[in-house]
């Protein structure tokens, strides 16, 4: 009996150690990364609830999907992680999106931030299309604008605009402009 423990005990040890070397020799594709983040990116734009007021990011580990930012609608949430498990070559994803607190004043300050800054001229361009390139995130009162930007001033403006609405806590301007970072 103590002989057939020690075997089947061996086995499970020798099965992990495999796993761990095989694991660890794995190489990812670069093309391949590309490709999946180039989709990602795709569907996310593409989900029919996805506005100005959700923020979804994403992060690629390997082959495994890593979603996280803010989103006002619980479904969408779901519905961001079902198209990327569909996505081939994706082998997990791990939903980190936060769903906001519904609110009716963060609804409020949602619709004087977006006319704000979107139906002010010099910013008005942003706001052509479906996919707008300034999210407002509003949780509480505390606002965070994400999303890219053509100028620095146009990034301060927006974060002017923002901190102008009245009920507004506080703003954080995380906007970026291409070749300055953050």
């Amino acid at each position: 009996m103590r002989k057939a423990i020690y075997a089947v005990t061996l086995m499970v040890c020798t099965m992990f150690f495999l796993l761990a070397v095989a694991q660890g020799d794995k190489k990812f594709s670069p093309k391949a990364q590309e490709r999946i983040m180039k989709e990602v990116r795709h569907q996310i734009l593409s989900l029919p609830d996805f506005g100005a007021f959700d923020n979804i990011a994403f992060k690629l580990n390997g082959y495994d999907v890593i979603l996280y930012g803010q989103v006002v609608q619980p479904t969408l949430k779901d519905d961001a992680a079902k198209v990327i498990k569909k996505i081939e070559g994706v082998e997990r994803v791990e939903n980190h999106i936060e769903v906001l607190p519904t609110s009716g004043n963060d609804d409020r300050l949602r619709r004087d931030l977006f006319i704000a800054i979107y139906r002010y001229s010099p910013l008005q361009h942003y706001g052509v299309g479906s996919n707008r390139p300034i999210r407002i995130i509003v949780n509480h009162g505390h606002v965070t604008l994400e999303g890219v930007v053509d100028r620095e001033s146009d990034k301060n403006m927006a974060g002017i605009r923002a901190n102008g609405v009245p009920g507004v806590f506080s703003v954080q301007n995380n906007l970026v402009v291409p070749g300055k970072g953050r």
